[in-house]
């Protein structure tokens, strides 16, 4: 008997995101369109619309459904808009957020994930999504400025050209703390350049490694 996948994931966004407060119609929708067990091994595909990270190689993990919906809600992402994703992994959370923005851009610093994800987004017909391989801590200023950032890796800090890419108006949704004990972070930028803090919740991603990140593992 083959796996009923659209069942799967309709349970999922009701279950998972609806169920437990994720509001966005439009992320809903995303989330609802895009196929997760597409982004997971082939031997895990009947635990992809489980609410939980699976890993996916090169000691990365494809954050859980909730997580990803949460944060593309948090960022206030919209249609019309350009986005800016460290940390591409499967290229799953990409996939979501380019259902919604005009155009999106993914940092991967593992470059057999960067490659098998620029292929899986092209095979899955998801061409507004460009998969750079490269060192995410410092961004993308060829390509900036962005209306939003999200960073799935957590860090000790907000990396500062990660501020300088936003666009007025501008969200950065991160992980910040330590490697054990994060807490996502919202920064937003106004018109005059200002930017604010808050602290959304507590979480746990894979470390960011970059020059502005963690040095190593």
């Amino acid at each position: 008997m083959s796996w009923d996948f659209e069942k799967a994931r309709r349970r999922m966004v009701e279950r998972d995101l609806i169920g437990r407060g994720i509001g966005n119609e439009t992320v809903l929708a995303a989330m609802g369109k895009v196929a997760r067990h597409d982004f997971v091994p082939e031997d895990m595909q009947t635990s992809a619309y489980e609410d939980a990270p699976l890993p996916i190689g090169e000691g990365q993990t494809i954050s859980q459904p909730y997580v990803v919906a949460y944060m593309i809600e948090a960022s206030g992402l919209a249609p019309g808009e350009r986005a800016l994703e460290i940390g591409t992994g499967s290229g799953y959370a990409a996939a979501v957020m380019c259902e919604i923005a005009d155009e999106v851009y993914t940092v991967e610093r593992h470059k057999p994930l960067a490659d098998a994800a620029r292929a899986r987004l092209q095979r899955l017909g998801h061409e507004n999504v460009h998969v750079v391989h490269g060192d995410g801590t410092l961004g993308l200023p060829e390509k900036a400025p962005f209306d939003v950032i999200i960073a799935s890796a957590g860090g000790p800090d907000v990396p500062p050209a990660w501020k300088e890419q936003l666009r007025p108006g501008g969200r950065l949704i991160m992980p910040v703390g330590t490697r054990m004990d994060q807490r996502l972070v919202r920064v937003m930028l106004d018109e005059h350049g200002n930017t604010s803090e808050e602290n959304l919740c507590a979480v746990r991603f894979v470390a960011l490694v970059g020059s502005a990140g963690w040095r190593n593992e």
